[in-house]
């Protein structure tokens, strides 16, 4: 399989930034149907995320992104196998990676994403291990 991250990325990625409030994000993500937002700076370096598991009913909406965001983010090139992407997430329990080209956000992956490969018939099946021949297996 010699699918990248990049051919399976929503390119168009939208962010916030950590000045921002709570209920600013909610609404961002609700309008535009989105799981999780990148938070940059004013250069668009990213600086965090957030993802809808982290906006609890214990946290104010006034309250700004930059308190709840997550400043270690995981993140992929672009170029990369999506094997690579998988088991990223697997390993780290996470939903979401940024995918990047040269420092610079180019989009996000999410797991959704990958289980599209399987909906699609887009994967190589391996064949199951077959039974040894040796008739003298230890038990």
């Amino acid at each position: 399989m010699n699918i990248k991250a990049e051919d399976l990325m929503i390119a168009s990625v939208i962010t916030t930034h950590r000045h921002q409030t709570i209920g600013h994000a909610k609404d961002i993500m609700k309008r535009n149907n989105v799981h999780s937002l990148p938070i940059v700076d004013s250069e668009n370096i990213l600086e965090g995320i957030i993802t809808v598991n982290d906006l609890t009913d214990e946290i104010s909406d006034d309250t700004k992104v930059g308190h709840i965001m997550v400043k270690k983010v995981l993140t992929i090139p672009k170029y990369s196998g999506i094997h690579v992407a998988a088991r990223i997430m697997r390993n780290h329990h996470i939903h979401h990676l940024v995918v990047t080209h040269e420092k610079k956000i180019v989009g996000v992956l999410s797991s959704f994403d990958l289980l599209a490969l399987v909906e699609e018939h887009r994967y190589i099946s391996k064949n199951p291990p077959t039974k040894s021949k040796n008739k003298h297996q230890r038990i």
